[in-house]
């Protein structure tokens, strides 16, 4: 018996069609990985079933949970179903959560709004909750704030609200995609666990086929608001048809060609460097101790080299790019770039760029993208030519014309050209790519891969590829480094490093990231 049953749902937002008879079915304890990437439907599919849609929108066909036709049901039931029967976990949790408000008054509140209780019950009620959602009150109190968690944490007390209630339906929306990979891993097992001891079913929205092959009992393939193709989650990989589907898992494997070679000079120099921060006075007689973000880090990086940086969030990573590019003081150690003190030489800088995870909020959405991409210029204390401006964004694989369009006009792979571009204009010989493409879909991602690994054999580009994504860094690095905890634990060729870890936290970092296995006999 399904416990939701969506049968020929179709979608349109003033006229225009999103979704076009989608079907699907989820069973009690079941898990359903939704697979699309982004503009595929995927989460409209999701708020159809809560019918939180935006104005204009018109729903056709059956949306059945339980004995409840939610299509044809009044504001007042579905008012009751959201947070009751259904619970929804959103991708991005210090978003989801109020910052001024504590975790347990969060939790507490989904509990008071459909449970006529007091306040001290649902307090109690929102305490075990989160135990179940393995934050205990012993080391995160419910008088905890959002700002006071970490990423994990965060997402915890996202699923905790969802579950409060113990819905019949949770729906997670991406519910990793901006996690590092032994915090995806866990996330990934509490819905696990969560949806084995409570029997409710579990809609598992993503773009990454590779988070749900192992979880999910069924895959639905969407694309364009269309499901494409659907199946078992063990079987569907070796016996998918439709084109896309094998699109998708071409993309999750892909392996950029580079042809560059890697000189022997070393480009960029980083000996013994410390950076602390001050933490906040306890006495008014001790002094605090500093926190160490950066604890003697030494490496080099070659010329032509791609060199991977990977750790969990709050390891040091992007402390690190920002001490390199001399935006952050070190209170020791040296930075060089071509022989050239990055602090004490600025124009050494000159021939550093960086490119950020997010390419929309590192743009000024005021103004159009030839302004954008020419703004490294403004510190050479000169303007770019028109011809400089197109020429770099021919480069990336955009037209010329797009330097008269605003930054809202593009996709998030075009975005993300747009950045590189604007990185490339004044021609630096390193680039730093922080979590560069850790928000794309595995297509775009795939596609802004390959962009890299031809401007670095065309250009002789070297690259610091920052990231928490293991998949990337096996795909584009020479060589990897290891952090923790403001340290590099281990480094090597990229090679030995995945295949002969020797650190016990590389080896947890390599089994905890998603893998897809090669198909044979499977021509993707």
């Amino acid at each position: 018996m399904s416990l939701l049953s969506i049968q020929d749902l179709s979608l349109s937002i003033h006229g225009q069609s999103i979704l076009d008879c989608v079907s699907m079915d989820i069973g009690p304890g079941e898990i359903c990985g939704v697979i699309g990437e982004s503009g595929s439907g995927k989460s409209l599919t999701a708020l159809s079933v809560m019918q939180l849609l935006p104005e204009g929108a018109k729903c056709s066909g059956s949306i059945a949970l339980s004995d409840i036709e939610i299509l044809q049901a009044d504001e007042k039931t579905l008012c009751n179903i959201r947070g009751r029967a259904v619970g929804m976990v959103f991708q991005e949790p210090m978003t989801a959560l109020n910052p001024v408000q504590t975790i347990g008054q969060q939790v507490a509140e989904t509990i008071r709004i459909h449970q006529r209780v007091s306040r001290s019950d649902a307090m109690v009620q929102a305490a075990n909750t989160l135990r179940k959602c393995e934050l205990p009150q012993e080391r995160f109190p419910l008088s905890r704030y959002p700002h006071e968690l970490s990423g994990g944490q965060r997402q915890r007390v996202v699923i905790a609200m969802a579950i409060a209630l113990q819905p019949k339906l949770l729906i997670a929306d991406e519910p990793t995609t901006a996690l590092d990979v032994t915090t995806q891993a866990e996330i990934l097992r509490l819905l696990q666990r969560l949806v084995a001891e409570d029997g409710m079913g579990l809609m598992l929205i993503t773009h990454d086929l590779a988070v749900v092959t192992d979880i999910a009992d069924h895959i639905v393939i969407m694309n364009n608001g269309k499901v494409v193709e659907c199946g078992q989650a063990k079987a569907l990989h070796s016996n998918m048809n439709h084109p896309y589907t094998k699109s998708l898992f071409k993309a999750s494997t892909h392996q950029p060609e580079r042809l560059g070679q890697v000189e022997d000079t070393v480009l960029l120099s980083v000996q013994n460097v410390v950076r602390d921060y001050p933490m906040a006075r306890k006495s008014l007689i001790k002094k605090p101790a500093p926190f160490r973000a950066l604890n003697d880090v030494s490496f080099n990086i070659y010329k032509g080299e791609c060199l991977g940086l990977v750790g969990e969030s709050g390891c040091g990573k992007s402390t690190l790019s920002r001490a390199i590019m001399g935006l952050d003081d070190t209170q020791g150690g040296v930075i060089t770039l071509n022989g050239r003190d990055v602090f004490a030489d600025e124009t050494a800088r000159e021939k550093m760029q960086v490119v950020f995870q997010d390419p929309y909020g590192s743009f000024n959405p005021r103004h159009k993208v030839g302004r954008l991409v020419s703004e490294p210029f403004f510190r050479l204390g000169r303007s770019a030519t028109n011809d400089e401006i197109v020429e770099s964004l021919v480069s990336v694989g955009l037209e010329a014309e797009d330097r008269n369009k605003y930054i809202h006009e593009f996709s998030g792979g075009q975005r993300q050209r747009i950045a590189i571009a604007r990185a490339l204009i004044i021609k630096p010989e390193l680039i730093i790519l922080d979590e560069a493409v850790s928000a794309l879909d595995v297509s775009i991602r795939a596609q802004i891969l390959d962009l890299l690994a031809k401007l670095s054999t065309e250009r002789g580009l070297t690259y610091l590829f920052i990231t928490h994504d293991l998949t990337v860094v096996k795909a584009i690095s020479d060589r990897v480094l290891v952090m923790r905890d403001g340290r590099i634990i281990e480094h090597g060729d990229t090679k030995t490093v995945f295949h002969s870890p020797h650190h016990d936290y590389t080896k947890k970092l390599i089994a905890s990231a998603p893998q897809i296995q090669p198909v044979e006999g499977i021509n993707i």
